[in-house]
């Protein structure tokens, strides 16, 4: 009776260890936003860490690495992603950026990288801007949850959203929208893959923090464990050579 005992208290405490561990693993989300974030396979989603790339992709796997925490990371559009780091402990997406509006909604680790807003205009376009009110009475291709896209229509500017910003550079060569909100590096990247040459970068602005945002519900001492191993990717020159790798 006594030998029947112990076997069941070491079940227990097994399936107790496994559910803990379970509890414990890391869910992190990305979209494909190169050279920041991106599929090596041209795909739209990705299961594997293994097929997912880009600067804040490789900064934020050395971070997780780094902490020893069990994580997986998975590629998905941004707004699926983005409302599961919202309202699951242990979820997290990268690269968010950091804004006062953004604060309160997650906890946050970083910054891993920066970007710069830009506004871009058709390829052969003539049209300039000196400020931002220069786009007032233009359609601005953006997509949902995305803060350039948030910050333009708080402001009252015309900005037809969609699920992903993948479609946007040939929504604008078409003429479908008059202008797009991207970011100066992953713009032109990312239109090129749509065989879309030749976008004219009018108006440049918000050079912002990028982060990996953690659903607010995650332990305060995952994001210290994530953070102390950010800053150990710094000291042993890791996070430097992979912003190197990128010509940053």
């Amino acid at each position: 009776m006594q030998f029947i005992s112990l076997i069941v208290l070491a079940m227990l405490a097994f399936f107790s260890t496994e559910q803990v561990f379970a509890a414990e693993r890391l869910y992190i989300y990305t979209e494909n936003f190169p050279p920041y974030n991106m599929s090596t396979q041209g795909r739209a989603f990705e299961h594997s860490a293994d097929n997912i790339d880009g600067i804040c992709t490789e900064r934020a796997k050395a971070v997780l690495d780094k902490s020893g925490l069990d994580y997986r990371i998975k590629l998905r559009n941004w707004n699926y992603g983005y409302n599961r780091a919202l309202s699951k402990a242990n979820h997290g997406i990268f690269c968010t950026t950091y804004t006062e509006e953004r604060a309160p909604l997650f906890k946050w680790v970083g910054p891993l990288a920066q970007n710069l807003w830009t506004v871009f205009a058709p390829p052969g376009s003539t049209f300039t801007m000196e400020t931002l009110e220069d786009a007032k009475g233009k359609t601005i291709g953006g997509y949902r949850n995305d803060v350039r896209s948030e910050y333009l229509l708080k402001r009252g500017y015309d900005v037809s959203v969609i699920d992903s910003d993948d479609l946007n550079p040939k929504r604008l060569a078409l003429g479908q929208i008059d202008l797009w909100i991207a970011e100066r590096l992953a713009g032109p990247y990312l239109a090129s893959q749509q065989d879309v040459e030749g976008l004219v970068p009018v108006f440049s602005f918000n050079d912002v923090d990028l982060y990996l945002a953690m659903s607010p519900d995650t332990p305060d001492e995952v994001i210290e464990e994530l953070n102390e191993a950010l800053e150990a990717t710094k000291k042993d020159g890791t996070f430097d050579a992979i912003g190197t790798k990128y010509g940053l």
